[in-house]
Protein backbone atom coordinates (compact mmCIF):
# COMPACT_ATOMS: atom_id res chain seq x y z
CA UNK A 1 0.00 0.00 0.00
CA UNK A 2 2.83 2.53 1.18
CA UNK A 3 4.34 1.61 -2.47
CA UNK A 4 1.23 3.03 -4.16
CA UNK A 5 1.20 6.52 -1.45
CA UNK A 6 5.19 6.65 -3.12
CA UNK A 7 4.31 6.39 -6.27
CA UNK A 8 1.31 8.65 -5.65
CA UNK A 9 3.38 11.28 -4.86
CA UNK A 10 5.97 10.74 -7.66
CA UNK A 11 3.29 11.12 -10.34
CA UNK A 12 2.11 14.16 -8.43
CA UNK A 13 6.15 15.69 -8.89
CA UNK A 14 6.10 14.68 -12.28
CA UNK A 15 2.67 15.93 -13.11
CA UNK A 16 3.15 19.44 -11.62
CA UNK A 17 6.45 19.71 -13.46
CA UNK A 18 5.48 18.67 -16.60
CA UNK A 19 2.46 21.35 -16.42
CA UNK A 20 4.89 24.27 -15.36
CA UNK A 21 6.77 23.56 -18.28
CA UNK A 22 4.44 23.24 -21.12
CA UNK A 23 2.90 26.41 -19.49
CA UNK A 24 6.54 28.71 -20.05
CA UNK A 25 6.78 27.11 -23.08
CA UNK A 26 3.81 28.05 -24.59
CA UNK A 27 4.28 32.02 -23.01
CA UNK A 28 6.76 32.29 -25.45
CA UNK A 29 4.81 30.61 -28.58
CA UNK A 30 2.56 32.44 -30.96
CA UNK A 31 -1.20 31.97 -29.87
CA UNK A 32 -2.67 28.39 -30.34
CA UNK A 33 -6.36 27.86 -31.01
CA UNK A 34 -8.65 24.34 -30.94
CA UNK A 35 -9.68 25.47 -34.44
CA UNK A 36 -6.13 24.98 -35.95
CA UNK A 37 -5.08 21.59 -34.32
CA UNK A 38 -2.07 21.08 -36.82
CA UNK A 39 -0.51 24.60 -36.06
CA UNK A 40 -0.94 23.84 -32.65
CA UNK A 41 0.76 20.74 -32.49
CA UNK A 42 3.72 22.19 -34.95
CA UNK A 43 4.20 24.82 -32.60
CA UNK A 44 4.38 23.09 -29.18
CA UNK A 45 6.61 20.08 -30.85
CA UNK A 46 9.14 22.79 -32.05
CA UNK A 47 9.01 23.73 -28.51
CA UNK A 48 12.23 21.93 -26.77
CA UNK A 49 10.65 22.96 -23.46
CA UNK A 50 7.51 21.83 -24.21
CA UNK A 51 8.58 18.39 -25.05
CA UNK A 52 10.12 18.01 -22.19
CA UNK A 53 7.12 19.09 -20.43
CA UNK A 54 5.16 16.43 -21.98
CA UNK A 55 7.70 13.78 -21.62
CA UNK A 56 7.15 14.73 -17.54
CA UNK A 57 3.90 14.20 -18.19
CA UNK A 58 4.31 10.65 -19.32
CA UNK A 59 6.40 9.48 -16.66
CA UNK A 60 3.55 10.40 -14.30
CA UNK A 61 1.29 8.32 -16.20
CA UNK A 62 3.22 5.38 -15.57
CA UNK A 63 3.83 5.86 -12.06
CA UNK A 64 -0.56 6.33 -11.78
CA UNK A 65 -0.33 2.29 -13.77
CA UNK A 66 1.55 1.67 -10.20
CA UNK A 67 -0.83 3.89 -8.19
CA UNK A 68 -3.81 1.94 -9.79
CA UNK A 69 -2.48 -1.39 -8.86
CA UNK A 70 -1.99 -1.00 -5.47
CA UNK A 71 -4.55 1.40 -3.97
CA UNK A 72 -8.32 1.94 -4.12
CA UNK A 73 -9.16 4.54 -6.74
CA UNK A 74 -10.94 7.30 -4.13
CA UNK A 75 -8.29 6.97 -1.59
CA UNK A 76 -5.38 7.65 -4.92
CA UNK A 77 -7.53 10.61 -5.94
CA UNK A 78 -7.16 12.25 -2.86
CA UNK A 79 -3.14 11.90 -2.84
CA UNK A 80 -3.44 13.58 -6.54
CA UNK A 81 -4.77 16.51 -5.11
CA UNK A 82 -1.86 17.61 -3.22
CA UNK A 83 -0.05 17.77 -6.19
CA UNK A 84 -1.66 21.22 -6.42
CA UNK A 85 0.33 22.83 -3.30
CA UNK A 86 3.59 21.74 -5.30
CA UNK A 87 2.27 23.14 -8.57
CA UNK A 88 1.25 26.36 -7.40
CA UNK A 89 4.70 26.78 -5.78
CA UNK A 90 6.53 26.09 -9.16
CA UNK A 91 4.26 28.48 -10.56
CA UNK A 92 5.16 30.85 -8.68
CA UNK A 93 9.04 30.13 -8.83
CA UNK A 94 9.24 29.41 -12.52
CA UNK A 95 6.50 31.56 -13.86
CA UNK A 96 5.95 34.56 -11.59
CA UNK A 97 1.94 33.84 -11.24
CA UNK A 98 0.66 34.97 -8.07
CA UNK A 99 -2.12 33.44 -5.77
CA UNK A 100 -4.29 35.68 -4.13
CA UNK A 101 -5.46 35.11 -0.44
CA UNK A 102 -8.20 32.83 -1.03
CA UNK A 103 -6.40 30.86 -3.26
CA UNK A 104 -4.16 30.00 -0.75
CA UNK A 105 -6.77 29.51 2.03
CA UNK A 106 -8.44 26.65 -0.61
CA UNK A 107 -4.49 25.03 -0.85
CA UNK A 108 -4.89 24.80 2.90
CA UNK A 109 -7.51 23.14 2.51
CA UNK A 110 -6.50 20.59 -0.22
CA UNK A 111 -3.25 19.84 2.29
CA UNK A 112 -6.46 18.93 5.45
CA UNK A 113 -8.29 16.78 2.58
CA UNK A 114 -5.21 14.83 1.53
CA UNK A 115 -4.05 14.46 5.73
CA UNK A 116 -7.99 13.09 5.84
CA UNK A 117 -7.68 10.74 3.11
CA UNK A 118 -4.13 9.09 3.85
CA UNK A 119 -5.22 8.80 7.53
CA UNK A 120 -8.48 6.51 6.22
CA UNK A 121 -6.51 3.93 4.75
CA UNK A 122 -4.71 0.99 6.26
CA UNK A 123 -2.87 -1.60 5.11
CA UNK A 124 -5.18 -4.63 4.16
CA UNK A 125 -8.12 -3.49 4.85
CA UNK A 126 -8.81 -1.83 1.20
CA UNK A 127 -9.81 -3.76 -1.73
CA UNK A 128 -8.33 -3.25 -5.34
CA UNK A 129 -10.97 -3.49 -8.10
CA UNK A 130 -9.15 -4.64 -11.14
CA UNK A 131 -11.61 -4.79 -13.67
CA UNK A 132 -15.76 -3.57 -14.47
CA UNK A 133 -18.23 -4.08 -17.13
CA UNK A 134 -17.56 -2.72 -20.21
CA UNK A 135 -21.21 -1.27 -20.87
CA UNK A 136 -21.18 0.44 -17.97
CA UNK A 137 -17.69 1.74 -18.47
CA UNK A 138 -19.06 3.43 -22.14
CA UNK A 139 -22.09 4.74 -20.21
CA UNK A 140 -20.26 6.57 -17.99
CA UNK A 141 -17.59 7.42 -20.32
CA UNK A 142 -18.98 8.69 -23.65
CA UNK A 143 -21.76 11.09 -22.36
CA UNK A 144 -18.98 12.62 -19.59
CA UNK A 145 -16.45 13.06 -22.92
CA UNK A 146 -19.53 14.66 -25.14
CA UNK A 147 -20.11 17.24 -21.54
CA UNK A 148 -16.58 18.21 -21.45
CA UNK A 149 -16.16 19.29 -25.51
CA UNK A 150 -19.69 20.93 -25.56
CA UNK A 151 -18.43 23.20 -22.12
CA UNK A 152 -15.08 24.02 -23.65
CA UNK A 153 -16.96 25.53 -27.26
CA UNK A 154 -19.45 27.26 -25.13
CA UNK A 155 -16.39 28.93 -22.84
CA UNK A 156 -14.16 29.38 -25.74
CA UNK A 157 -17.52 31.23 -27.56
CA UNK A 158 -17.97 33.35 -24.25
CA UNK A 159 -14.27 34.26 -24.06
CA UNK A 160 -14.61 35.76 -27.70
CA UNK A 161 -17.24 38.64 -26.25
CA UNK A 162 -14.66 41.35 -25.89
CA UNK A 163 -17.31 42.94 -23.10
CA UNK A 164 -16.47 40.33 -20.96
CA UNK A 165 -14.79 39.99 -17.78
CA UNK A 166 -11.26 38.27 -17.94
CA UNK A 167 -11.80 34.71 -16.97
CA UNK A 168 -9.59 32.61 -14.83
CA UNK A 169 -10.49 29.87 -16.55
CA UNK A 170 -12.35 28.05 -14.35
CA UNK A 171 -15.08 26.76 -17.31
CA UNK A 172 -11.94 25.76 -19.22
CA UNK A 173 -10.82 23.51 -16.39
CA UNK A 174 -13.99 21.76 -15.54
CA UNK A 175 -14.40 20.64 -19.31
CA UNK A 176 -10.87 19.57 -19.81
CA UNK A 177 -10.97 17.82 -15.84
CA UNK A 178 -13.80 15.89 -17.19
CA UNK A 179 -11.86 14.40 -20.15
CA UNK A 180 -8.88 14.01 -17.97
CA UNK A 181 -11.82 11.89 -15.49
CA UNK A 182 -12.61 9.85 -18.51
CA UNK A 183 -8.53 8.69 -19.21
CA UNK A 184 -7.81 8.44 -15.74
CA UNK A 185 -10.60 5.34 -15.41
CA UNK A 186 -8.97 4.15 -18.82
CA UNK A 187 -5.55 3.98 -17.35
CA UNK A 188 -7.36 2.36 -14.25
CA UNK A 189 -8.68 -0.05 -16.79
CA UNK A 190 -5.07 -0.40 -18.42
CA UNK A 191 -3.57 -1.41 -15.09
CA UNK A 192 -5.70 -4.05 -14.56
CA UNK A 193 -5.18 -6.04 -17.99
CA UNK A 194 -1.77 -5.78 -17.41
CA UNK A 195 -1.82 -8.95 -15.29
CA UNK A 196 -2.38 -11.08 -17.66
CA UNK A 197 0.72 -13.78 -18.41
CA UNK A 198 2.13 -13.05 -20.76
CA UNK A 199 3.11 -9.59 -23.05
CA UNK A 200 1.09 -11.09 -26.22
CA UNK A 201 -2.17 -12.35 -23.97
CA UNK A 202 -2.00 -8.74 -22.47
CA UNK A 203 -1.71 -6.78 -25.59
CA UNK A 204 -4.72 -8.99 -27.09
CA UNK A 205 -7.00 -8.57 -23.92
CA UNK A 206 -6.35 -4.95 -23.76
CA UNK A 207 -7.23 -4.48 -27.45
CA UNK A 208 -10.19 -6.49 -26.98
CA UNK A 209 -11.44 -3.51 -24.50
CA UNK A 210 -12.75 -0.24 -24.29
CA UNK A 211 -9.33 1.46 -22.62
CA UNK A 212 -7.00 2.11 -25.43
CA UNK A 213 -9.72 3.49 -27.71
CA UNK A 214 -10.52 6.12 -24.60
CA UNK A 215 -7.16 6.90 -24.01
CA UNK A 216 -6.20 8.08 -27.70
CA UNK A 217 -9.70 9.87 -27.66
CA UNK A 218 -8.97 11.60 -24.62
CA UNK A 219 -5.22 11.94 -25.42
CA UNK A 220 -5.91 13.70 -28.36
CA UNK A 221 -8.69 15.74 -27.69
CA UNK A 222 -6.97 17.05 -24.09
CA UNK A 223 -3.97 17.63 -25.50
CA UNK A 224 -5.18 20.11 -27.75
CA UNK A 225 -7.73 21.40 -25.41
CA UNK A 226 -5.16 22.07 -22.73
CA UNK A 227 -2.61 23.61 -24.31
CA UNK A 228 -5.23 26.49 -25.78
CA UNK A 229 -6.62 26.88 -22.52
CA UNK A 230 -3.70 26.30 -20.36
CA UNK A 231 -1.89 29.75 -22.32
CA UNK A 232 -4.65 31.72 -21.86
CA UNK A 233 -5.20 31.22 -18.33
CA UNK A 234 -3.06 30.92 -15.40
CA UNK A 235 -1.79 27.75 -14.67
CA UNK A 236 -1.86 28.13 -10.72
CA UNK A 237 -5.64 28.42 -11.14
CA UNK A 238 -6.98 26.03 -14.29
CA UNK A 239 -4.87 23.21 -13.42
CA UNK A 240 -6.30 22.61 -10.09
CA UNK A 241 -9.86 23.17 -11.05
CA UNK A 242 -8.56 20.32 -13.92
CA UNK A 243 -7.33 18.35 -10.89
CA UNK A 244 -9.92 18.56 -8.61
CA UNK A 245 -12.67 17.67 -11.06
CA UNK A 246 -10.56 14.74 -12.59
CA UNK A 247 -10.46 13.02 -8.93
CA UNK A 248 -14.05 13.63 -7.91
CA UNK A 249 -15.15 12.33 -11.28
CA UNK A 250 -12.48 9.13 -11.03
CA UNK A 251 -13.40 8.73 -7.21
CA UNK A 252 -17.03 8.70 -7.25
CA UNK A 253 -17.84 7.03 -10.82
CA UNK A 254 -14.71 5.08 -10.32
CA UNK A 255 -15.59 3.86 -7.51
CA UNK A 256 -18.77 2.58 -8.70
CA UNK A 257 -17.47 1.24 -11.93
CA UNK A 258 -15.12 -0.68 -10.57
CA UNK A 259 -16.89 -1.79 -7.67
CA UNK A 260 -14.34 -0.74 -5.05
CA UNK A 261 -16.20 -0.44 -1.51
CA UNK A 262 -15.81 2.28 0.79
CA UNK A 263 -14.39 1.78 4.32
CA UNK A 264 -16.60 -0.34 7.03
CA UNK A 265 -15.12 1.55 10.06
CA UNK A 266 -17.03 4.52 10.92
CA UNK A 267 -14.06 7.28 11.46
CA UNK A 268 -12.02 6.06 8.08
CA UNK A 269 -15.35 6.09 6.57
CA UNK A 270 -15.88 9.74 7.56
CA UNK A 271 -12.44 10.53 6.84
CA UNK A 272 -12.63 9.52 3.38
CA UNK A 273 -15.61 11.49 2.64
CA UNK A 274 -15.26 14.08 4.27
CA UNK A 275 -11.73 15.16 2.30
CA UNK A 276 -13.86 14.37 -1.01
CA UNK A 277 -16.49 16.52 0.43
CA UNK A 278 -13.60 19.26 1.48
CA UNK A 279 -12.24 18.97 -2.82
CA UNK A 280 -15.53 19.80 -3.70
CA UNK A 281 -15.69 22.80 -1.75
CA UNK A 282 -12.35 23.64 -3.00
CA UNK A 283 -13.69 23.71 -6.36
CA UNK A 284 -16.82 25.93 -5.62
CA UNK A 285 -14.73 28.30 -3.49
CA UNK A 286 -12.94 29.23 -6.74
CA UNK A 287 -12.92 32.59 -8.03
CA UNK A 288 -14.98 33.03 -11.58
CA UNK A 289 -12.96 36.18 -12.50
CA UNK A 290 -9.36 36.68 -12.76
CA UNK A 291 -7.90 39.78 -10.77
CA UNK A 292 -4.14 38.22 -10.97
CA UNK A 293 -2.38 39.85 -14.24
CA UNK A 294 -0.07 36.75 -15.94
CA UNK A 295 2.67 37.28 -17.74
CA UNK A 296 2.37 36.97 -21.55
CA UNK A 297 4.57 37.13 -24.31
CA UNK A 298 5.83 39.94 -26.17
CA UNK A 299 3.29 41.76 -28.86
CA UNK A 300 5.61 40.58 -31.40
CA UNK A 301 6.39 36.93 -30.33
CA UNK A 302 1.84 36.74 -30.63
CA UNK A 303 1.39 37.25 -33.61
CA UNK A 304 0.65 34.63 -36.22
CA UNK A 305 3.59 32.99 -38.23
Amino acid sequence: MWWGVAAALLANTLYSLGFVLEKRALTSLPEVSIRQPARLLRLVLGSPLWIGGSLALAAGFAAQLVVYRTLPIAAAQGIFVSGLVLLVLLSARLLGEETSGRERYALGAILLALLMVVLSLREGADSVSQDAPYQLILLVCVPSLAAGVWLYGSAERRARNRHRRPTTGVEYGVAVGLLYGVSSLAIKGVSSHLTTDGIGGAVLDLLGSPYPYLLLFTGVFGLVMSQAALQRCRASLIVPVCTTVTCLFTAVLGTLSFGEALPHEPLRLALRVAGTALAVAVLLAMPKHDSAPQPTAPAEELASP
